[in-house]
């Protein structure tokens, strides 16, 4: 078994977004990924240029880890990343499962496994236009039939109109998936910085304008969240 390449484990803290916010975590942050969108804010588990500081380790390993962060209490386990995807994070899942623990993934969309189906809920998250990548539908569609009845929503980030218009065609072609949509941050934290200052007042602004652009459309389906964690600890990698 190949050894997971792993950028950081932390926690407990708070999810800061999507499906399961609020909901006290650790997070499992997986090295790699097939995309590179342009908002990027995790670039040190994306870009190839930080490999040298991802950890190979087992699913023992990782899971001591968890356990030791969360004091052996059942709690959910996140797998981010990067695309957590593109590994097998399988033996890690039923592991933790064993043990009373729940496991959420959040991934584009472009990789497909047999084991998300263990998956407590999966988060798809497929990249607007202002990402500047495309996604392949296609997979999309795969990753939702690889869930089998696995608790599955989708959830999109929004910059711009284009992003929002770009936000209900993919809403209509899925419109059994529950909808989140959230406002991105514009203001990512550079990638060697633990900090950076961000724009609170933006931020604000672009949730509020999401609010009124979808009930002004009369939009009612998807849940309008804002990112958590930047509203609360700002722009610290990793939350």
């Amino acid at each position: 078994m190949k050894p997971l390449r792993i950028a950081e484990i932390f926690g407990p803290t708070i999810q800061g977004e999507g499906a399961v916010i609020g909901v006290p975590t650790v997070f499992v942050r997986a090295g790699g990924c097939d995309y590179r969108c342009s908002w990027c804010d995790s670039l040190h588990a994306v870009d190839s240029a930080y490999r040298h500081d991802w950890t190979p380790m087992t699913p023992e390993q990782v899971w001591a880890q968890v356990e030791t962060l969360s004091g052996g209490a059942p709690l959910t386990v996140s797998l981010s990343g990067g695309n957590p995807a593109i590994q097998d994070f399988g033996p890690l899942i039923a592991l933790g499962r064993s043990k009373g623990y729940d496991f959420v993934m959040e991934t584009q969309g472009s990789v497909a496994q047999d084991w998300f189906r263990e998956l407590s809920t999966l988060i798809l998250s497929p990249k607007p236009p202002s990402s500047g990548e495309t996604v392949d539908w296609a997979r999309f569609e795969d990753c939702v039939a690889r869930a089998e009845g696995a608790p599955t929503v989708m959830k999109i980030v929004v910059f711009d109109d284009d992003d929002y218009h770009w936000a209900r065609a993919a809403a209509d072609r899925f419109p059994s998936l529950p909808l989140y949509l959230q406002p991105g941050n514009h203001t990512p934290p550079p990638p060697d910085a633990e900090d950076a200052a961000i724009d609170m007042d933006g931020i604000m602004s672009r949730y509020e304008w999401l609010i009124d652009k979808t009930l002004g459309d009369r939009w009612f389906t998807p849940t309008i969240l804002p990112q958590l964690h930047v509203l609360i600890w700002g722009n610290r990698r990793g939350v």
